[in-house]
């Protein structure tokens, strides 16, 4: 079952270079960020694969927060090779995220 990959400075250029990565931009403090945990967790296990799930702690790395313009949390963006090919600003649904993936493969 896979879970959620931290993403920090070093490793996330690499982590989404090629295929298809959810980011979670988040902080802990953050309730609606607490909400969007499970949903994540879930599509980390059922796109296991396909999709990789990242989270970035915004408190942690606020410099990748800054270099993808996220004024607001949660933030998720779906990158594909490289490149945002969607964004959501707040508490999404699983069914909106799934067919953003959907749509970006």
């Amino acid at each position: 079952m896979a879970s959620t990959t931290e993403l920090k400075q070093t490793n996330f250029d690499q982590t989404v270079a090629s295929g298809l990565t959810l980011v979670d931009f988040w902080a802990e403090w953050c309730g609606p960020c607490k909400m969007m945990n499970p949903v994540l967790e879930e599509l980390a296990s059922e796109y296991d694969g396909k999709v990789t799930v990242g989270k970035v702690n915004v408190d942690e790395e606020s410099d990748l927060a800054v270099k993808f313009n996220v004024s607001s949390i949660p933030t998720l963006l779906l990158i594909k090779d490289g490149e945002v090919v969607k964004q959501f600003v707040g508490v999404t649904s699983k069914s909106d995220l799934e067919a953003a993936i959907k749509d970006a493969a």
